[in-house]
Parts: C-alpha cells; structure tokens; sequence
C-alpha cells in the first residue's frame, strides 16, 4: 500500500467517512492556493507601480503570462492525476508557490517579478485547480457539489485572508514584507495535510465514493458517466461549456485584478478599496455555498446562467460606484458570482463526463479557461490606459457575462456514452 499506509490506518478507526479527510487536506491547499490570486496581487499594485514606475499593462502582464503557462502546463498535469492523484500535484504546488512569493519580497526589476509570479500564477491556475477539484471528483458522487462547496469555500477564506495578511503587512512595513507575509501562510497552511494524509481514490484503501464499508443500507452508489477524454471532446457540451469559460474567465480575472486600483481612481480610501476587496471575496465564499449546495436542486444549467448573471450584475453595479456603499455592494455581487463559478464548473466537467479521466478532460478544459483568465487583465489594464480609465473595461466585461449566460442556457448533458447515468439534479 506504499504511501497509503498512514490513511488506510486512519480510515478503518475513523467513526466517518475518509473523504472528509481528503476534503479537509483539500482545504487547506484551497486556503494556501490564494497566495499569487489576483485579489492579492491588487492589494500591491499601487505600491509596485509607483515605487518602480511601471505601467498597469505592465503588472497585469504577469497575471496573463502565468495563465498562459498553465494553459501549457495542464493538459499533461490532467493526466498524471487520473494515474497518480492529487497528493504530489498539490504538495509541488504548495512549495512551489510559497517559495516563489516569498522571493517576491526581493524584486528590484521587472523582469525578476515576471519571472517568480509567472510561475505562482501557473500553479495557481493549472495544478492547484486540478489537483483541489479532482480530489474532490474522485472521492465524492451523491456528495460531489457539497464537498466541492466546502473547498471552494475555503478557498474563498483564503482570498479574504491573503489581501488583508497582505495589507496589514504593508502598512506595518512596505509591500516586501507583505509579500514574506503572504508567502510564509501559504507554506504553514498548505504543505503537511496533503503530503500525509492525500490518498488518489477510495478503492485505493477499499473504500467507495461517499461512505465508507458497512453502509451498504444506504443504497448503491449512483452509476456515472464514464467518458474518456476523446469521447467527450465530439460532444456539443464539451465545447459549450468551454466556450462558456471563455467568456465569463475574462471578467473573473480582469475584474478582480483592477478592483483597488479602479475604486482608488473613483476617490475612495486604500483602506475601503481594500475592504472591497475582502468584501468581494466574502462574497464569494457565500455565492460558493449557495450555488454549491443548489446545484442539484436547480440544475447546472440554471447554476451556471445565474453565475454570469451575478456577474454581470456586480460590474454594472461597480461601473456607477461613487461611495462606499456601492463599491460594497458591486463587489458582493460580483462576488457571489465568482463564488458561484469557481464551484460549479468543475462540477459541472465531472457531472456530465465522470471520474475516469476527469484529469485528462479537466485537463483539455483548464487549457481554455486559463487563456480566458490570462486575456481579462491584460485587456483590462491595456482599455485603462487607453481611455485613462476603468470604465470601458467594465462595459466590455459587462457583455462578456451576459453572454456567457446565453451559451449557459444552451448547454446539456451530452449524449452517447454515459448519457443515461448523467445525475438528474445536472441534466
């Protein structure tokens, strides 16, 4: 049993299901994976720009190159999960990120600061997405939107946690030291409970998705879909649902970058925008729970057409914002959102294709979502110093949204293979 050892003990003396094990290991990566998040990136562009003189295409640059990276990066990460699982996928992105962003406290040139966020914001978008989501898909069916709610919603703490850690830290001693702050959490949260304690899949030590042995009273576990990676790419909803990730992730990452900066131009505090911020984040942590635990109620379609409508809703919102109050109430919006996106997509990828190559298909998928991520705050930074303001950045994203929600309303589960075994909650 290898490196299984220690779980497979723990599993036949625990009086709960193992996955919740899992799930709490996930967690803590989650809170550790918001380090190089563009919400935390946000709290340190004033101060970056303006001791070094660079522009904010310039910084936003750092972001989209990252996404690029993954984009790369994670149709070969996919794979590894589906033979090997998450347990070295995150616990190299745990060090990885954490000694990068640390070493951000050292930048002197662009150049340097390209170099160590790129390879943040690649982990953060390739191998920590598939290694958090794909723990969770594997060890989770009749559970699956609940727990991945659970990990989002940890994630969503950490993106409160990372830009108030890191604005704490400046105000106390410059923004160097707020990037040893962030670095120093994202390696005590993340690294031990994912090398120890991760395991790929329940049959790994003689469990089944869900429950553990001697529940058998409780029903079969529901059948799944069991399509591979080729199969699911000749389906309508695999690239309906790309194509919705490739208009709405523009919105999640430009917004999100230039929220502080954008709401200092409109004359509110550092100390507000930064609240904003966490305000934004939040919300996303309620928007993960509540669209988390309505998905099988309501459907993945209606789940991910609400999503882009929140999101739509908040950047309108957030293009009148002239006082605190609106600023608030822009960022919970689009919060809720995002919130509402980062838990239902993958969902949505597992639901309708199933847990045997999930990290292959997830994989394929990432590719796009994290090109779209790379396009929003270059685009958004590039129109800001265009025009001299945010403005018509939040207009275009505005449109992005509502058409994502369009395709959104379009998508069902594919047919063919696995069709039938599709989850009713998800067709």
């Amino acid at each position: 049993m290898g490196g299984n050892r220690i779980p497979a003990l723990l599993s036949e003396r625990l009086p709960f299901y193992y996955g919740w094990v899992v799930l709490a290991g996930v967690c803590c990566a989650g809170f550790s994976r918001q380090g190089p998040a563009v919400a935390t990136l946000s709290v340190f562009v004033e101060p970056m720009t303006g001791e070094f003189g660079w522009s904010r295409t310039a910084i936003s640059g750092a972001v989209s190159l990252g996404g690029i990276l993954a984009a790369f990066a994670s149709p070969v990460i996919g794979p590894l999960l589906d033979r090997h699982g998450a347990k070295a996928i995150l616990a190299a992105a745990v060090l990885v990120t954490g000694v990068t962003v640390t070493l951000l406290s050292t930048v002197h040139s662009l150049l340097l600061f390209y170099l160590l966020f790129c390879i943040a914001r690649m982990n953060f978008a390739g191998p920590y997405d598939i290694g958090i989501y794909g723990a969770v898909n594997n060890w989770f069916v009749a559970r699956r939107a609940q727990a991945a709610s659970i990990a989002t919603l940890a994630q969503m703490l950490g993106l409160v946690a990372m830009p108030l850690i890191a604005h704490g830290a400046i105000l106390a001693d410059g923004w160097r030291t707020g990037w040893l702050a962030v670095g120093a959490t994202v390696l005590i949260v993340g690294f031990v409970p994912n090398w120890l304690l991760m395991v790929r899949r329940p049959e790994d030590i003689g469990l089944e998705p869900d429950r553990p042995p001697g529940t058998a009273a409780a029903g079969p576990a529901p059948p799944e879909p069991l399509f591979t990676r080729a199969a699911a790419m000749r389906t309508p909803t695999f690239w309906l649902l790309s194509l919705f990730t490739f208009l709405v992730y523009p919105v999640q990452a430009g917004v999100s970058l230039h929220q502080a900066p954008y709401l200092i131009e409109r004359g509110l505090d550092p100390t507000v925008a930064a609240t904003v911020v966490s305000t934004f984040s939040a919300g996303s942590a309620v928007g993960s729970l509540l669209f988390g635990m309505g998905a099988r109620r309501i459907g993945m379609r209606a789940t991910l057409t609400a999503v882009a409508l929140f999101m739509g809703a908040g950047t309108v919102v957030l293009l009148g914002v002239h006082g605190p109050l609106q600023a608030y109430l822009g960022g919970a919006l689009y919060g809720l959102g995002i919130g509402g996106l980062v838990v239902s997509l993958p969902v949505a990828w597992a639901d309708y294709f199933g847990r045997r190559s999930y990290g292959a298909i997830r994989g394929a998928a990432l590719s796009i979502q994290v090109t779209a991520q790379a396009v929003g705050p270059v685009l958004s930074g590039a129109l800001r110093d265009w025009t001299g303001d945010y403005v018509l950045s939040l207009e275009v994203f505005t449109a992005l949204a509502l058409s994502g929600a369009v395709v959104a309303l379009l998508t069902r589960a594919p047919r063919g293979q696995g069709r039938d075994d599709v989850q009713g909650g998800t067709r």
